[in-house]
C-alpha cells in the first residue's frame, strides 16, 4: 500500500513538473527530464535509502543534460520543486549528492538557493 502511494506521488509529481518545463520553454531540461533522471535517488532524498550507482548514473545524465545556463537554471528550479514536494527532504543528503558522485554542479542543492544566479 505505501509503494502505491509512493507511485502515485511520483506520477503527480512528474506530471507537475513537466508542466512547469513546458511554461518555461526554453532549454532541453525539464522538470519531467529532472525527475526521471533523478528517480533512483528519491530514497535517499526521503531517507530511506543510500547513495545507488542508478543514483549516480542519473545525476551524471542530468548534469550532462543542463548544458545550457538556461537548462542549468531550470534544473535548479526542479530540484527545489521536488524536494519541497517530499514531506521530510533530507537536504543534507540531497546536497552531498552530486560531490559524492563526482559531479559539480556549481550552486548548492538548498530550499534557500536562488536559481536565477546559476550559471
Amino acid at each position: 500500500m505505501a509503494g502505491m502511494k509512493v507511485s502515485v506521488c511520483m506520477v503527480a509529481l512528474m506530471v507537475v513538473c513537466m508542466a512547469v518545463g513546458w511554461q518555461k520553454g526554453e532549454g532541453a531540461v525539464t522538470c519531467g527530464t529532472v525527475t526521471s533522471c533523478l528517480a533512483p535517488c528519491m530514497p535517499l532524498a526521503k531517507g530511506t535509502g543510500g547513495l545507488s550507482p542508478a543514483c549516480c548514473a542519473g545525476v551524471k545524465r542530468l548534469n550532462t543534460l543542463a548544458a545550457t545556463t538556461a537548462d542549468r537554471k531550470t534544473a535548479c528550479g526542479c530540484l527545489k520543486t521536488i524536494g519541497n514536494a517530499l514531506k521530510k527532504a533530507n537536504w543534507g543528503a540531497i546536497e552531498a549528492v552530486p560531490a559524492k558522485c563526482g559531479v559539480s554542479v556549481g550552486y548548492k542543492i538548498s530550499p534557500s538557493t536562488d536559481c536565477s544566479t546559476v550559471h
